[in-house]
């Protein structure tokens, strides 16, 4: 059964959501019996892809559903646990590609958590009761406060490296040293210590915030919780944007939204994504809000975010994304225009946020990338950073014969500089221009104009430019001779030309992700008959290659 990942609240089987004002809380209180995986019990809070599932929907719904929340509480439902990570039946069952993918999807789901506190002010607070083990500590480390319940039991710990032969995979190290800056040595003895750490040592290494007693606990919760909630400008008596489920069918060859048709060719090893640009875009605050969840910048990103998760988890062979799009630039432009005029609302300023998660979720999808910019397609302002986004982004001259549409033409926006920035934290065309300023000023300088073929060739907008006679072959060739190369090689060549300028967190992270952890997992000593992962629980200590490569 493909993996679905839509989902609401009434269907959690893991989280419970709960408003009051402007403090929420989320409740983790995992089913045992609700694994996706045949016979994994997910005991002591463990979680796999499913509870992260539901985890990045209520981020999500807090952000557009709740404009009043301005602190999350996370919280467990059980006692004497907070989080013990990831479930180690689940992993010992996936494949390599979905032990990647899951690690990829949940560090994502913690930067959209980082992200909401750094720039929806909705600040998470952790309150930590019992163990945080694995995961269930980075899922800590990713809010803004952790609150550590003082009570000579309770442990923050990364025990991966002692237990299991791994690393702690989605940004736990990272978030050790450059977010929390624990002391390097610190943070060894830390990651080599599954019992963890506790209490006052905790707190003086920095992997938590502040103590609470047992008899002050929940009033320290609440204390915590409200000072937070006074650093946020959440609007106080905003109506929320209900997200409804997508409108989508899902057949054998293809996935139609309102806004995206995805077809997928098996054979050729592609997946064609068609973006439809808009038909009206309101002009005025109050329409923007009349749409709500129809909003075309907001329904487009919802169905392309959940057509790539799709393809990450469900179509691991088609190696190869195409997009196309069609519509009106005039209209893609005006969708622009009204957020960037309307940007200090805090839906349009949620709208924009989500468009560029979405964006970096295409950036560290493990496919080769491709746009086709051909007459009648819109690539123009936010759709045009998936030509930037692009490993390769094509453009038609020309028109074709007996073809009513326009030469095709790119359009850029003022938030095509500024509004979408790369994990590295450069847009993409500052990410394109690196080491070429006035290239960069050059493409600014064009900002409200259409780029034909010549013109967006000479900015250096477009990979290629090929006319009527050629373009069909060409394409045809260069899409043949990607899917014959090794799909191992292109990802490790993708994920090192995507990210060229500054080391952040997130490059760090991802970087390491798709170098290290992807390593690691595919050793012996990790998954090997004798290997750590496949050993856990059993009484038999694991047998280790002890050979350093």
């Amino acid at each position: 059964m493909p993996i679905d990942f839509v989902t609401d609240p009434s269907r959690y089987r893991h989280w419970r959501l709960a408003c009051d004002g402007p403090v929420a809380t989320l409740t983790l209180d995992v089913d045992p019996a609700a694994g996706l995986f045949p016979g994994s019990e997910l005991k002591l809070n463990s979680y796999d892809l499913g509870v992260d599932i539901e985890l990045a929907d209520a981020a999500m719904r807090l952000r557009f559903e709740h404009p009043e929340v301005r602190v999350v509480v996370v919280r467990s439902g059980k006692d004497n646990v907070f989080c013990a990570g990831a479930n180690i039946g689940a992993l010992a069952q996936a494949s390599h590609a979905h032990k990647v993918n899951f690690c990829k999807f949940t560090n994502e789901t913690r930067l959209a958590i980082e992200d909401a506190s750094e720039n929806s002010g909705q600040r998470w607070l952790a309150a930590v009761s019992g163990t945080a083990a694995g995961g269930g500590y980075e899922l800590a480390a990713a809010c803004d406060w952790i609150l550590l319940i003082d009570d000579r039991r309770s442990a923050v710990s990364l025990p991966e490296l002692p237990l299991l032969a791994v690393l702690p995979g989605t940004g736990g190290l990272t978030r050790l040293t450059d977010k929390r800056k624990v002391r390097r040595d610190r943070a060894d003895l830390f990651c080599a210590a599954e019992e963890g750490v506790r209490g006052a040592r905790a707190a003086q290494w920095r992997l938590v915030d502040e103590l609470a007693p047992p008899s002050a606990w929940e009033e320290k919760v609440r204390e915590r919780a409200l000072a937070l909630a006074a650093r946020s400008d959440r609007p106080a008596g905003a109506r929320g944007i209900a997200l409804p489920p997508l409108d989508r069918t899902i057949g054998n060859g293809a996935i139609v939204y309102r806004h995206v048709r995805m077809a997928l060719d098996r054979a050729r090893r592609i997946a064609e994504i068609a973006i439809l640009g808009p038909k009206m875009v309101p002009s005025d605050l109050a329409g923007i809000h009349r749409q709500g969840a129809r909003f075309w910048p907001l329904a487009m990103a919802r169905e392309l975010d959940d057509a790539i998760v799709h393809l990450r988890f469900n179509e691991p062979e088609l190696g190869i994304l195409v997009f196309r799009s069609e519509g009106d630039p005039a209209a893609v432009i005006a969708a622009d225009t009204a957020l960037d005029q309307f940007r200090d609302d805090w839906f349009v300023r949620e709208v924009g946020l989500l468009w560029k998660r979405v964006l970096k979720r295409i950036d560290v999808t493990s496919r080769s990338l491709f746009t086709l910019i051909e007459p009648g397609s819109c690539f123009a302002g936010c759709l045009a950073e998936l030509a930037f986004a692009a490993d390769r982004a094509l453009m038609f001259a020309g028109t074709r014969a007996g073809d009513n549409c326009a030469p095709a033409a790119l359009a850029l926006s003022r938030g095509n500089f500024a509004d979408y920035p790369m994990g590295n934290g450069l847009s993409r065309l500052a990410t394109r221009f690196l080491g070429e300023p006035a290239s960069l000023e050059r493409a600014r300088a064009a900002i409200g104009e259409p780029i034909r073929a010549e013109q967006a060739e000479e900015l250096g907008l477009v990979t290629a430019t090929y006319d009527e006679v050629d373009w069909d072959e060409e394409v045809r060739l260069m899409l043949e001779e990607r899917a014959s190369f090794s799909a191992d090689a292109l990802t490790g060549l993708e994920a090192n030309l995507r990210f060229a300028g500054p080391e952040t967190l997130e490059t760090k992270i991802f970087g390491r992700l798709s170098a290290w952890q992807n390593w690691i997992f595919q050793r012996p000593n990790a998954i090997g008959a004798a290997g750590a992962l496949k050993r856990y629980g059993s009484g038999q200590r694991p047998e280790f290659d002890a050979t350093r490569v």
